[in-house]
């Protein structure tokens, strides 16, 4: 006699809607461009009242303990893979989570947010010069010319369409910050490959758990000089937000996108955060859409649709 029907054998719509989610790159990775993309804006508007650390400190513990009850039996489970990666674990929390956070919300002091937008068009780039430095992997052709293409689309929002005003555009000091946290990410995304092969929750609430362990001596610091502010309202809703959508749904919904198609194929989708971050100075600033906007959508999405043809094109 065969055995009973489970709940788990017949999931529910909401259990069905997230399964399908879960193995949809293409839709995951966008989601996660446009949530990063409104970490630039938030950090930007509460960057006079929240330190870097504070910022970062804060949005991470808030995340770990949302993340915390759905994570605790997958890290009993995996506590014996863990326990034999703690130095891989921990250069990732490091590189992809720690140093990160920081360092954009230090560069965001000193430069405006479509600044750090438009340089998270160097992490595709820099993901493909990390594969190949450390594994050898040669871009193809195809992610070359979608590469391009997609940084043709960001220098049409940055220079508005004019290449005038694109030549003129300035760096700030706090650019530089961004810089370090874009080659940053593009190690902690080439390096990917590597991770112990553990459930996604585990790896990501242990990952958050070492980063706050890096991040203490810094937020304790800045607490000792007075520069790390008690929490206002507008800096918990800027803690709650940056704590549920750029840091879980973001970091779950990247890490999962270059499982399913690889580092040099998902970095692709973060030449969106320029275009989606117009979108929100839209409806959160009152600025409105131009033309150079739909043209650097075209090209931004011509080199998306270019670089995931190439495995139909394999076929």
């Amino acid at each position: 006699m065969p055995p009973a029907a489970t709940a788990a054998d017949h999931p529910g719509p909401a259990a069905r809607l997230a399964l399908r989610l879960w193995a949809a790159p293409y839709l995951l990775l966008p989601l996660a461009a446009l949530f990063w993309s409104g970490n630039f804006i938030v950090g930007r508007a509460v960057s006079g009242i929240a330190s870097p650390f504070f910022l970062a400190f804060w949005r991470w513990l808030l995340a770990l303990a949302l993340l915390l009850p759905f994570a605790w039996p997958h890290l009993r489970r995996d506590w014996p893979v863990l326990k034999r990666h703690p130095l891989a674990l921990l250069a990732y929390s490091v590189a992809g989570i720690a140093a990160f956070s920081v360092m954009v919300y230090q560069g965001l002091r000193s430069t405006q947010a479509v600044n750090g937008l438009l340089l998270q068009s160097v992490i595709p780039v820099a993901i493909l010069a990390c594969s190949f430095a450390l594994f050898g992997e040669r871009p193809r052709p195809r992610q070359v010319i979608g590469v391009l293409l997609s940084i043709a689309g960001v220098a049409a929002i940055a220079g508005h369409g004019s290449v005038d005003d694109l030549l003129r555009l300035q760096l700030h000091p706090g650019d530089l910050w961004v810089l370090g946290a874009v080659l940053c990410y593009a190690v902690y995304s080439a390096c990917l490959k590597l991770r112990p092969r553990i459930h996604p929750l585990s790896f990501m609430a242990s990952g958050i758990f070492l980063t706050l362990l890096t991040l203490l001596p810094g937020f304790a610091y800045e607490a000792a000089r007075g520069g790390a502010v008690a929490p206002g309202g507008v800096a918990l809703a800027a803690i709650a937000y940056l704590a549920v959508f750029p840091s879980l749904l973001s970091y779950m919904f990247f890490t999962r996108g270059v499982e399913l198609i690889g580092a040099n194929r998902a970095g692709q989708f973060i030449h969106l955060m320029p275009l989606f971050g117009s979108v929100l100075a839209v409806a959160f600033l009152g600025e409105r859409l131009q033309p150079f906007h739909a043209a650097g959508l075209a090209l931004i999405g011509g080199g998306i649709l270019f670089t995931m043809s190439e495995r139909r094109a394999r076929r």
